[in-house]
């Protein structure tokens, strides 16, 4: 039994339609799910991901509309790493997000550091070392440029340079040493990282809610009785319709997940109109015509951009 590397990284914001904006059209990701938070139905759920919305490729926000911008800080992720092709890549993006209007600079190594219009911290990085290609298209991002997936991630931590038992011995992650971790699976790998940081943290609009690993279906019962047995309280097991979940605290306070492999994001629409009509949780569906007409509608960029191609061939 192992972790199968990255499932998703769900984080807050307080406005959807800039959320959709930025990722679905910025960055060139596929809004994949338009689904509504399974605890809280009146605010949207949103997926972001490659052409198929394939586990390590997944970006999620709650939106809590209006919420104040949070702050990073001790037991929290500030930064998320996305790859790309290659250095030219690098130069490419670093152009669009200029002309997007979103500064950046160069950090270690080559990779270009920015924040989204909440302040969430992204940093992209070359996908130099093994990942398969998990890409979407988008009519302005050429295909050599397109981003790959999530390649990494770091949090804040007291203790950032000692090693985290619950990863190693538990999950099974590999220490590498000066705070930083690998996640391998079958298929995909991930880089964990942790900073050294004292302040404290505020969570809000740009801040990481939690953060998802991927397992194989069959697994949850058995992941559940290693994290109790090492001491960590778990959730038992809930079913999120696209996966099943579990949850817990890591000992340094960043809430984990451990979420399925399958059904997928395909399960409930066709791959071609992937994240397009409001889908809900089994629980919810009796509150449609309420959620329907209470939540601001938003539009996915690739359909507008269907319809609009459609109309001008029939024009």
């Amino acid at each position: 039994m192992k972790l199968e590397g990255l499932h998703h990284i769900t984080m807050i914001t307080g406005d959807a339609h800039k959320n959709v904006a930025f990722y679905a059209d910025l960055l060139g990701l596929r809004l994949v799910k338009k689904t509504v938070n399974f605890d809280q139905p009146e605010a949207y759920h949103l997926y972001f991901g490659d052409e198929s919305g394939a586990p390590g490729s997944i970006l999620t926000w709650f939106e809590f509309a209006g919420a104040a911008r949070g702050r990073a800080g001790l037991g929290m992720v500030h930064t998320l790493q996305l790859g790309v092709p290659s250095a030219a890549s690098i130069d490419f993006w670093e152009q669009r997000l200029r002309d997007g209007g979103y500064s950046s600079t160069r950090g270690e190594r080559g990779s270009l550091r920015f924040a989204d219009y909440d302040g969430l911290g992204l940093e992209l990085v070359v996908a130099d070392d093994g990942n398969p290609p998990l890409q979407a298209t988008h009519p302005d991002v050429p295909a050599e440029h397109a981003i790959t997936g999530l390649e990494g991630a770091r949090a804040y931590s007291t203790f950032a340079k000692v090693e985290e038992s619950l990863l190693t011995d538990v999950l099974g992650f590999s220490y590498l040493g000066d705070g930083e971790y690998r996640l391998d699976g079958e298929q995909r790998h991930f880089h964990w990282a942790f900073d050294q940081a004292q302040q404290v943290g505020e969570q809000g609009a740009g801040t990481v809610h939690h953060i998802a690993w991927a397992s194989q279906d069959d697994d949850h019962l058995e992941w559940q009785a290693r994290v109790r047995e090492a001491g960590g309280f778990v959730t038992d097991v809930r079913d999120r319709d696209y996966f099943n979940a579990i949850y817990f605290r890591e000992p340094r306070g960043i809430l984990f997940e451990i979420a399925t492999l399958s059904p997928g994001f395909a399960v409930d629409e066709d791959l071609q109109t992937l994240g397009e009509a409001l889908r809900l949780p089994k629980q919810h569906e009796h509150l449609r015509d309420h959620l329907e007409q209470s939540l601001v509608p938003i539009v996915n960029p690739r359909a507008e951009r269907r319809e609009q191609v459609a109309g001008e061939v029939s024009a």
